[in-house]
């Protein structure tokens, strides 16, 4: 439906607010969404706070019944899914 950039950080994190994931789903109507964002150090692995934040939008998204297909971690051209690697 939809590409939204919704935050940007610095070099080693961002603040990412579930009530703004949530609210461009629920404008979009999205039955699911992906969510994607990108390592500036190419490294595509998931940091401890990925995966925080991955389950945090997982549990708030699914209060309005939005599913997260996947969310890929993006990097020196290279993408980590984490649906792939069953952390979904």
């Amino acid at each position: 439906i939809a590409f939204d950039e919704h935050f940007q950080g610095g070099i080693a994190s961002t603040n990412v607010h579930s009530v703004e994931v949530v609210r461009r789903a629920l404008i979009y109507q999205a039955a699911a969404v992906i969510l994607a964002h990108n390592h500036p150090s190419g490294v595509t692995d998931p940091s401890a706070a990925d995966k925080a934040i991955t389950e945090r939008l997982v549990s708030a998204l699914q209060l309005v019944d939005v599913r997260v297909l996947d969310h890929f971690v993006i990097g020196d051209g290279l993408a980590y899914s984490f649906a792939e690697h069953g952390l979904l």
